[in-house]
């Protein structure tokens, strides 16, 4: 590593916030890879973009460069992850970096997989080509904060959607649902739904809502995510709408280790998949869920199940982000809390988390919080 900071240009902010939105576009589309974004530049106009490819394959770099070509050589590449350096399902990008006659790398941070870890720098600095790490560190850390989760804690980075009563209710009494935001807001859940790598829901509200749980923004309905059940007990109806879709969009099934062979047999036969987990009595071990799914794949993953799921992922201090989405609208005080056994206080005034953003989506408001 270089022994002081770098110094960056104007230009080179502007550059990199370019590749950090480039790099956005792969968000729930590439996993198990991350989403990254590069940039190429040369003599300050841009000869090369890219942006990792749905599946993870081809890396940003790979497509930034294929696109500049020749003008690579003696170009600076802007990128918000560290290259690979090592041997998966494609060769390094370090490497295909080198190749192509780079002069210059700017990244946002080194890559915490243990295979690349400042390798790639150190494999491109040796090549003798300049490198700078550090530049817009804390935008690229939130954007890779699935891939870091995944990497350092063995599980996916795990946002918790909540919709909200302005009384603070999610249902009306009896479990009936209700329609509480309004057509901007129930938007912005179904971008959040494209970005994302899986969305997970309890077996208590699929019995309730019947929910399909894809992406419904026009062009966008190919980026739904993975579904998840936490089903201790194998009771998803085969003939409800997320069974019968399970070809089409799959469908995991987290149930307990006892659960009967049977059930699983015909939702097997469905086309989802069954994930086995232990139980603590009171259901399903979410450490041991959560970490499952990141051993398939998965590192962002969007809570949207009930009162109940999202209570036992903020008591389980699995929640590392909360999107709050506040109606205007009030329930009575016979609805459903939107955290069972707890208050807003376990969010709004807990020393966990901190208010990161709001924003109005027409009479709605979104509070976003993350983990401190």
């Amino acid at each position: 590593m270089n022994s002081a900071a770098p110094s960056f240009s104007a230009d080179d902010h502007r550059f990199m916030q370019l590749a950090l939105t480039l790099g956005r576009r792969g968000l729930g589309n590439t996993w198990p890879n991350p989403a990254v974004g590069a940039v190429i530049v040369k003599d300050g106009a841009i000869v090369g973009r890219g942006w990792t490819q749905p599946g993870g394959r081809p890396h940003a770099e790979v497509e930034a460069l294929r696109r500049a070509g020749a003008l690579a050589t003696g170009a600076t590449l802007y990128v918000t992850l560290e290259p690979c350096s090592h041997h998966g399902k494609s060769p390094p990008c370090a490497d295909a970096v080198i190749a192509a006659g780079i002069s210059r790398v700017v990244a946002t941070i080194d890559d915490p997989n243990p295979e690349v870890a400042r390798q790639g720098h150190a494999r491109l600095r040796a090549a003798g080509i300049a490198v700078d790490v550090g530049l817009c560190a804390d935008e690229a850390a939130h954007d890779h904060a699935g891939h870091i989760r995944r990497i350092v804690s063995g599980r996916p980075h795990v946002t918790l959607k909540l919709a909200v009563s302005s009384d603070g209710k999610v249902g009306a009494a009896g479990r009936k649902p209700v329609a509480l935001t309004e057509a901007a807001a129930n938007d912005r859940v179904h971008l959040m739904r494209a970005q994302t790598d899986a969305i997970l829901i309890g077996v208590g509200t699929a019995f309730s809502d019947d929910p399909m749980l894809t992406c419904r923004l026009p062009g966008l309905e190919a980026q739904s995510p993975v579904r998840v059940v936490l089903d201790t007990h194998l009771r998803l109806p085969p003939s409800g709408r997320l069974a019968k879709s399970a070809r089409k969009v799959p469908l995991w099934v987290a149930a307990s280790a006892t659960a009967e062979a049977p059930a699983a047999m015909v939702l097997g036969a469905e086309g989802a998949a069954i994930l086995r987990a232990g139980s603590d009595g009171k259901g399903l071990d979410l450490d041991a869920v959560v970490k499952e799914l990141a051993a398939r794949g998965i590192s962002r993953l969007m809570v949207e199940g009930g009162s109940r799921i999202a209570a036992s992922f903020l008591a389980s201090d699995l929640a590392d982000e909360i999107w709050l989405f506040q109606s205007p609208k009030a329930i009575g005080s016979d609805g459903i809390d939107a955290l069972h056994g707890a208050s807003f206080d376990a969010i709004t005034a807990s020393p966990r988390f901190r208010l990161r953003a709001s924003d109005m989506l027409g009479p709605d408001c979104l509070n976003v919080f993350e983990r401190t």
